[in-house]
């Protein structure tokens, strides 16, 4: 099955610093390809997986589940520990997720951990009932290119399948328990108005993590997919900032974007 347009994997063979980036459910590279392009022309070692079941057509993801895609970005993860002296990971809705389990189950070697809009539960009266519906009814409404930017759009299903729903609602479940493991430094950053991610699960993963170096940021002008919407500048030059604040590089000129 080929692949949507943008929604190819990315890796850049950097410096010493490495950076994992993770993409959303239903979502693709494209979504925050930017952002890891952003970090790859400052001279970082990037890594942007495709997800199994993503970037093709909805059905196929119907095939994968949360195993799937955290085995994707945990062997994305070995291999940049492979070749850099420390390593970063970022991760957009449910990408933050995947980047809070590989922070809570790989410690040190995770360096810090980058958020945007992340996931951290099903919401609505119909996530209980996913596990009966799922066999009746095979997919609902995507929820795609939530974007205030006119003009942006995110590669994405325009359905979500009601299998790997439920794969996500299990493993947002099981985030959720591991998040006192994680204690990396943290950067997390959340629109007031994102109508996939209700600000409720930054503020109960920011209340769970056991990390002490925790920075906020509000992206007040974006959507959901603020990657690709009016903050993705300030994204980029922040999650930069804060890598070289923690091993030295880009600090200066970080500093100086985010101002």
């Amino acid at each position: 099955m080929p692949l949507l347009p943008g929604a190819e994997p990315f890796r850049h063979e950097g410096g010493e610093v490495g950076v994992l980036v993770c993409h959303g459910f239903t979502g693709s590279p494209q979504s925050v390809r930017p952002w890891a392009d952003h970090l790859a022309e400052r001279g970082l070692s990037v890594s942007l997986p495709l997800l199994p079941g993503h970037g093709t057509r909805w059905q196929d993801m119907q095939l994968t589940g949360w195993q799937d895609w955290y085995a994707e970005v945990d062997h994305a993860l070995r291999e940049l520990r492979e070749r850099c002296s420390r390593v970063f990971v970022c991760g957009l809705s449910m990408g933050g997720a995947l980047a809070l389990r590989l922070a809570a189950r790989h410690g040190d070697a995770v360096s810090g951990v980058v958020l945007v809009n992340p996931g951290n539960k099903v919401h609505g009266a119909a996530a209980k009932a996913l596990p009966v519906v799922r066999h009746f009814v095979r997919s609902t409404k995507g929820i795609a290119s939530d974007i205030a930017k006119p003009g942006s759009a995110e590669v994405g299903y325009d359905r979500v399948p009601l299998h790997a729903a439920h794969s996500l609602r299990r493993f947002f479940q099981l985030v959720d328990a591991e998040l006192p493991q994680v204690t990396q430094p943290l950067l997390l950053m959340h629109s007031p108005e994102d109508h996939v991610v209700p600000p409720a699960d930054s503020a109960r993963i920011l209340a769970r993590v056991s990390s002490r170096d925790v920075t906020e940021r509000l992206l007040e002008r974006s959507y959901h997919v603020a990657t690709l919407d009016h903050d993705a500048e300030r994204i980029f030059a922040d999650t930069y900032a804060f890598i070289g604040r923690l091993s030295g590089v880009g600090s200066e000129e970080g500093t100086a974007a985010r101002g």
